[in-house]
């Protein structure tokens, strides 16, 4: 069972990135998959989370930031516009504990850093 996320880098203020998160080693349409991010010094804050469903939990009140899934290719992504350097962290994918949003337990992928910075 894995969560691969990738697709951060360093991007200048008011740029985009998209990330990715590939699944592999469980039936993907199963679960709800959310995705969080740590800053250096900061407790780690969810950002988003899509459940089987395709509903949409938003945890931070930004628009900028839109989570979608691909179940035909194992993947959820999470697009982030208008990028700021606040929004500077490490971001982790998560597997749910089912297909709902929320769960305590969480199955953790490694994360993708995130820079914004000019």
């Amino acid at each position: 069972v894995q969560l691969q996320a990738s697709g951060g880098g360093l991007v200048q203020p008011g740029g985009s990135l998209r990330l990715s998160c590939q699944a592999s080693g469980f039936i993907f349409d199963d679960y709800a998959i959310a995705w969080f991010r740590q800053a250096p010094g900061k407790e780690r804050e969810g950002v988003s989370c899509i459940s089987r469903s395709g509903l949409i939990k938003d945890y931070l009140d930004k628009g900028r930031f839109s989570i979608s899934r691909d179940n035909a290719k194992n993947t959820v992504y999470l697009q982030m516009n208008n990028l700021q350097p606040e929004d500077t962290s490490v971001y982790y994918c998560a597997r749910e504990v089912g297909m709902w949003c929320g769960s305590e337990d969480k199955l953790w992928g490694q994360g993708t850093q995130v820079t914004v910075s000019s």
